[in-house]
This record gives structure tokens, C-alpha cells and sequence, in this order.
């Protein structure tokens, strides 16, 4: 894959998160349903409507930008998810729901990665309104992993706490 430039890396990386964005959707659905922890189970609902919001805000940068809103594929993702699957299909109770509360976290995390290099490129390339939609939804990310972090800690207490 050649890039001819900055403004082209940055259309690839917004590319990227609109297929990760929207690939999470589905995702998000699948641990809310399969999470046998209420607390958890309503925490990945709720993020899913917040990733709803992202996936929109990413088609105004696009707009703003003067670019079409395309998905590109993101190998990385697929990956995640496609491991989540076979851990989902051999596991179930305690174990698959600590699990999908760590999945959750590595996507965060890769999340947040990911929104930092677009704002930043964004931002250097003059974008400015666009940095402004894409840093909002870095906050969000940033949040969004703070919150899965404390319902692990608070997951892990009731086990111990159960056993």
C-alpha cells in the first residue's frame, strides 16, 4: 500500500475507524447479550449507543474534510473478533464474561491509539473542526476504557468475594 501523502494517511486512518466503528456495532450486541453480569452486560449497551455516535461523527469529519465516507479494512479488528468468537464458543459463565470484559479493554485500547494519530494528523494538516469531533470522540474512548476497568475490578471483587 502506497500512501502519496499526509492528507492520504489521514483518510486511510478515518477509513480504518469507520470500519471498526461500525464492525464494533455488532460486536458491542454480541457481549451485551452473551455477558451473564447485568452490570457489565448493560455497560457494553450502552457503549454501543455511544459507538452509534461515533460512526456519525466520523461521516461530519469525512464531510468536513472534503473526503467520501469510506470503510477500509482493518485487519486488526477482524482478528479481535474473530478470536473473541472462538473463546466465545468453547467458554461461557464467569470465565467468558471476565473475558469479554478484557476484549473490551484491548479494543479500547486500540481504539484510543487510533482516534490519537487521526486528531493529531488531523490537527497538524489544518482540520481543525475535524480534530475538534475526532478529540471529543478520544474522550469517549478514553472514558469508555475507565469505565470497563472499573467493572473489571468490581467483577474480580464479586468473584472473590462468591468464592
Amino acid at each position: 500500500m502506497t500512501t502519496e501523502s499526509t492528507e492520504d494517511l489521514l483518510i486511510e486512518g478515518l477509513e480504518e475507524l469507520y470500519y471498526t466503528e461500525q464492525k464494533l456495532l455488532d460486536a458491542l450486541d454480541t457481549l451485551s447479550e452473551q455477558t451473564d453480569d447485568e452490570d457489565v452486560s448493560q455497560g457494553f449497551a450502552e457503549h454501543r449507543e455511544e459507538t452509534e455516535q461515533h460512526v456519525e461523527r466520523l461521516e461530519n469529519v469525512f464531510d468536513e474534510i472534503g473526503a467520501e465516507p469510506q470503510r477500509r479494512e482493518e485487519r486488526v479488528v477482524d482478528a479481535m473478533i474473530e478470536e473473541h468468537e472462538q473463546f466465545a464458543a468453547e467458554n461461557d459463565g464467569e470465565v467468558l464474561d471476565r473475558y469479554n470484559i478484557s476484549a473490551g479493554q484491548k479494543t479500547e485500547h486500540y481504539e484510543i491509539a487510533a482516534y490519537g494519530n487521526v486528531t493529531s494528523l488531523a490537527g497538524k494538516l489544518g482540520h481543525d473542526e475535524a480534530a475538534d469531533m475526532l478529540e471529543e470522540t478520544l474522550r469517549e474512548e478514553e472514558e469508555a476504557l475507565d469505565e470497563l476497568s472499573q467493572a473489571g475490578e468490581q467483577f474480580d471483587q464479586r468473584q472473590i468475594a462468591g468464592d
